[in-house]
């Protein structure tokens, strides 16, 4: 069975940093497409970032120039280096995974692309 758990979470002030990391146990798939997608409280969960396993990644305009998606193949995890942080990334934090590499880029997937999902992990960023 394949989990995924995410975490490095946290509080920052604006402009500071976090990297999130997502560990994907009994994953062995040599395709996938995994990304990280965002939900604030009241809005619809949106997609962050994505990379397949061609390393090809993309990522929403929002954070483009900012957060940077990175896959560990060996150690079965994926991560998200967050920088300059905003009050507006603050969410709830979700890796995804599906089995195939990624379709579109992440502006054009849904949460109905991934089959995959880890339970979240809360980032708060301070003005």
């Amino acid at each position: 069975q394949v989990h995924l758990v995410e975490s490095g979470g946290g509080s920052v002030q604006a402009g500071g940093s976090l990297r999130l990391s997502c560990a994907a146990s009994g994953y062995t798939y040599s395709s996938y497409c995994m990304g990280w997608f965002r939900q604030a409280p009241g809005k619809e969960r949106e997609g962050v970032a994505a990379i397949d396993s061609d390393g090809s990644t993309s990522y929403a305009d929002s954070v483009k120039g900012r957060f940077t998606i990175s896959s560990d193949n060996a150690k079965n995890s994926l991560y998200l280096q967050m920088n300059s942080l905003q009050p507006e990334d603050t969410a709830m934090y979700y890796c995804a995974a599906d089995r195939i590499d990624c379709m579109a880029d992440i502006q054009d997937l849904g949460v109905v692309d991934f089959e995959l999902w880890g339970q979240g992990t809360q980032v708060t960023v301070s003005s």
